[in-house]
């Protein structure tokens, strides 16, 4: 039987984030699956309509329109690949199109859900009043409060806070440097309260979380001291949220206050790491919608 080679595909994808990698192994996966059960057994022997009946067949089984969306743009990846690789002839997916998906605006926290969780005020999720802190609970309360700090001052990726290395951050200078999507660099700008709540954890906070197995080039630790990940940082958020509260919030949180605040749309795409201004300027709509909010709870006439 001729190989898919989908191990290769996920190899290839050098420089992808963490999830997005996961994300097309998984959808590659379902299509080679589904594309087996219809008798296929390579890359070579699949057609143009085979992908619009692949895709068709997702409809018809009520995936939202930007999973559609997704798990196409992981075909068209594929077969590119596979075209270079000289496993197919000519490319199947190259005119492959799929529904675009919804338009979502991204959630932004309110003030009230904001103080809850960088400044700790009385309503999130935290442990009961009876237990006794201890050493190991302000180290993690330290190294929370930077986490949050970053993720709302600078507006990190999530995966991009949890890669950070000590060399990334200079406190003086209030600047942290980051690898975004395609190892693409860029320099930020830290608030002061970031640059107070890294300080303490760096401090005070990490030496306490910190084992002999602990990797020395992380600047966050869970409380195992293994190197901090995503699920851990979702787990904060948990936490201190009066609501349930997704961390890339904080990243849509701190694009729509600067553009609030009258920043430069070009200025928060390279804040952000944006490759396209329109992924920029969603956030315009989302300050659309909240100058609307406030005039009709607030003018008298609205």
């Amino acid at each position: 039987m001729v190989s898919w080679a989908e191990d290769d595909f996920v190899t290839s994808l050098v420089g992808a984030a963490p999830n997005t990698v996961a994300a097309y192994r998984r959808d590659v996966a379902q299509f080679v699956a589904w594309a087996e059960r219809a008798g296929l057994t390579g890359p070579a022997e699949v057609q143009p309509i085979v992908l619009r009946r692949y895709l068709a067949s997702l409809t018809n089984r009520r995936f939202e329109r930007r999973t559609i969306a997704r798990k196409a743009a992981a075909i068209r990846r594929y077969f590119d690949w596979a075209r270079r690789r000289g496993l197919v002839a000519t490319d199947p997916a190259r005119r492959l199109s799929a529904p675009r998906g919804d338009a979502r605006l991204p959630r932004v926290l309110k003030e009230r859900e904001l103080e809850v969780l960088l400044d700790g005020a009385q309503g999130g999720r935290a442990a009961p009043a009876t237990a006794v802190p201890g050493p190991l609970d302000g180290a993690v309360d330290l190294r929370d409060r930077a986490v949050l700090e970053l993720l709302y001052g600078s507006g990190l990726r999530v995966a991009e806070l949890c890669d950070l290395r000590p060399g990334d951050l200079d406190l003086r200078r209030a600047r942290v440097t980051v690898w975004g999507k395609g190892s693409k660099q860029r320099v930020l700008p830290m608030s002061e309260p970031s640059v107070e709540a890294v300080g303490a954890w760096l401090a005070t906070g990490r030496a306490v979380l910190a084992t002999d197995s602990s990797p020395a080039d992380r600047v966050f630790l869970n409380r195992r001291g293994h190197a901090l990940t995503p699920r851990d940082v979702r787990r904060i958020l948990d936490r201190r949220s009066p609501v349930p509260t997704h961390p890339h919030a904080l990243r849509h949180t701190y694009a729509t206050h600067l553009l609030d605040g009258g920043a430069d749309l070009r200025a928060v795409q390279e804040l952000l790491g944006h490759a396209d201004l329109a992924t920029t300027q969603i956030y315009t709509h989302v300050s659309k919608e909240r100058l609307r909010s406030v005039y009709q709870a607030t003018h008298p006439r609205a």
